[in-house]
């Protein structure tokens, strides 16, 4: 299942999450919605990307992130929010 992402220049960096047989999986992308590579830089819009909100696939991710949020001190700094799915 994928759901449409707003990606324009305003928005915020995020991480696009999802279960994989039961595992959290979470891709880095830009705010412009250029995916990114381990050193979180984008080469669409040249520069470092810092992201800091969790966008989730489905409701099960969701409540999967929320836990962490609330549990994990490393996730602390996030938010998080269900895709839109059209």
């Amino acid at each position: 299942m994928t759901g449409s992402i707003e990606t324009d220049s305003t928005k915020d960096d995020y991480y696009l999450a999802g279960l994989e047989g039961g595992v959290l999986s979470m891709q880095p992308f830009c705010g412009c919605g250029n995916g990114l590579g381990e050193d979180y830089f984008c080469d669409r819009c040249r520069q470092k990307c810092s992201c800091r909100r969790i966008v989730c696939r489905d409701p099960e991710t969701l409540a999967m992130v929320k836990r962490y949020i609330r549990k994990s001190s490393r996730f602390s700094g996030f938010r998080a929010e269900l895709a839109d799915v059209p």
